[in-house]
């Protein structure tokens, strides 16, 4: 195996997607180098790597071995990047601020129509935080717009209670902290009353990129505010530390192209439906077309709890299950990269929503009601499919960002969606 002379450097790096994004940047080999913080200095001074990444929490004394700085490191004290010259000179550079920058002004020509000077010329800009990632994004923000972004913090004069009362003219939030991101989510750093008071926000930001739509996100959908979550800075702050890694200009329609890459492979696919609309069967063979895991959160309920829903039900009642189904959803919700068959009622309970959707594409199985059998499916014996249908169907396609016409067979039925798709 080749020595890796890339990398990427932090204390927990188990979910990193950098060494994917680099093997198609050309920046290899890439590797996770995980280190205790007295382990760090050490590596970042000795270490064989010519080329690094560093995050969390070694920002700043990256910026601070190195021997030589590029402006935007010597003004915010922290460093994303550094190099490793021929004479063993350590430079460093924020390709954060260069990914926010590139990430800003995308967004605002796609989802504004204008420029992002033009559409916060006027207004006030909010990013939350106060470690590396907020400062970069301040300092992006500055060059492109023109005018400085108020810091909110957990103290100090501008706060998260007093956000709404003291910046209700916000035009843009920005959230550069940890809240909301992968394992803890859909957790979000403001409250859909604070979100609801700002009246003339028109996008918000997060730098997170996992989960795919992280709890504030969610909550600026809900609400129609154009939103993005981090998975482009992830990817175009890697472009340009790659350039830097490889000593040569890559091609800038290749960070578009790793997004999206990335998307496919990593959105989970989740079916919904009524019970007995092959949503297992279409999944399995779907999981198989395309070398993903797949989930039955009906068998995984039974694994967690040693009772299949139907005797769940039948002992305990439907709420108590409901509860239970939801703690199931955000387990394998939050997860990437799976196919996902869901129970027929996930839809009952409105907070599921948010569980399925944050990293998946949802998919109503669409059966006709005459080919659903009931056997063995309580709520369908109880209530009779008909007035199940009456109860869910709206919200299945409400739900819905894909519906899939069934076609008779679950092979069928997942060649249609892997079409649909476009995977």
């Amino acid at each position: 195996m080749a020595e890796a002379r890339c990398g990427l450097l932090g204390r927990t790096l188990g979910h990193s997607w950098s060494p994917q994004i680099h093997a198609r940047l050309g920046s290899t080999p890439y590797a996770l180098f995980e280190r205790e913080p007295d382990e760090a200095e050490r590596f970042l001074r000795a270490g064989a790597w010519t080329g690094l990444n560093v995050t969390i929490p070694y920002k700043a004394l990256a910026a601070r071995v190195a021997d030589t700085r590029s402006p935007r490191v010597e003004r915010l004290g922290v460093a994303n990047t550094l190099v490793r010259r021929a004479d063993g000179s350590i430079h460093a550079e924020n390709t954060d601020v260069l990914g926010f920058s590139w990430v800003l002004d995308r967004f605002c020509r796609r989802e504004l129509a204008t420029s992002a000077a033009e559409a916060f010329a006027d207004g006030e800009m909010l990013v939350l935080g106060s470690g590396g990632a907020c400062r970069a994004a301040c300092m992006a923000l500055a060059e492109l717009v023109g005018h400085e972004a108020t810091v909110i913090s957990r103290s100090g004069p501008d706060t998260y209670e007093n956000l709404a009362e003291r910046h209700p003219h916000a035009r843009l939030v920005v959230n550069a902290t940890p809240v909301g991101m992968f394992p803890s989510c859909p957790a979000s750093p403001l409250g859909g009353e604070t979100i609801a008071a700002l009246a003339e926000l028109r996008a918000v930001i997060d730098v997170i990129y996992n989960p795919e739509r992280t709890g504030l996100c969610l909550e600026a959908e809900r609400r129609g505010i154009a939103c993005e979550s981090g998975l482009a800075m992830l990817v175009s702050q890697a472009f340009y530390a790659s350039q830097l890694f490889q000593g040569t200009t890559l091609d800038e329609a290749l960070v578009g192209r790793i997004e999206g890459e990335i998307r496919a492979t990593q959105r989970n696919i989740v079916l919904i439906g009524m019970p007995g609309a092959g949503k297992t069967s279409t999944g399995r063979a779907l999981a198989r077309m395309l070398r993903r895991p797949f989930v039955d959160l009906d068998d995984a309920f039974a694994v967690e709890t040693g009772s299949s829903a139907a005797d769940y039900i039948r002992d305990r009642g439907e709420d108590a299950f409901r509860e239970r189904e939801s703690a199931v959803a955000a387990a394998y919700g939050s997860r990437s990269g799976l196919v996902i068959a869901c129970g027929g009622g996930i839809v009952t309970r409105p907070r599921n929503y948010d569980l399925i959707h944050q990293n998946g594409t949802i998919v109503f199985v669409d059966r006709p009601l005459s080919q659903l059998a009931s056997e063995g499916r309580p709520l369908s014996q109880l209530k009779g499919i008909e007035a199940l249908a009456r109860e869910r169907m709206g919200l299945y396609r409400s739900w819905a960002d894909v519906t899939l016409p069934c076609t008779g067979s679950a092979a069928g039925d997942a060649a249609l969606l892997r079409e649909l798709l476009e995977l």
